[in-house]
């Protein structure tokens, strides 16, 4: 019983090869056009051409990255950095536990926990560089206020559950 199935898979496959190769024949029959029967079109008069300029939305001029902008939201990332290792630095001391699983390996001591939140910081501003370099300016602005927005809310979180 399976050498009819077998067989009947290669029938159809050759079919279907047969097929591909009748309809590709017709395409190698062609022949190119002679170049004896092609007509030169050649411009009966010249017209100047005027140059215009034209017309393009400006696009944004570059900044450079540490602008007032930048300044203030990596000061506002370290800020909350530094009240999210105290409050974590608090909760640890009276018996609570790091929730982050990114960060729990650090809490043995709190020379490791403050170096994971200093980390995090420069980390912060490599990637913004990294999207100011790259020309990706929105997200070089997105990356510290989601860093800002996160370690609030995390400061929020830890003082509200002592």
């Amino acid at each position: 019983m399976p050498d009819i199935r077998v067989a009947k898979s290669l029938c159809l496959q050759a079919l279907g090869f047969a097929l591909l190769v009748s309809l590709a024949v017709p395409a190698f029959g062609q022949n190119p056009i002679p170049d004896e029967n092609l007509i030169a079109f050649t411009p009966a008069a010249v017209q100047p051409v005027i140059a215009v300029k034209p017309f393009l939305p400006e696009t944004p001029t570059a900044h450079k990255f540490w602008d007032r902008e930048n300044q203030m939201l990596f000061a506002t990332t370290a800020a909350l950095c530094a009240a999210d290792f105290s409050v974590t630095h608090m909760n640890l001391s009276n018996g609570g536990r790091e929730l982050n699983p990114l960060v729990r390996p650090f809490t043995a001591n709190n020379a490791t926990l403050a170096s994971n939140f200093v980390a995090q910081t420069a980390g912060i501003v490599a990637i913004s560089y990294l999207f100011h370099r790259t020309g990706h300016h929105r997200f070089e602005r997105l990356a510290p206020v989601a860093n800002v927005a996160a370690s609030a809310f995390a400061v929020g979180y830890g003082l509200s559950h002592r």
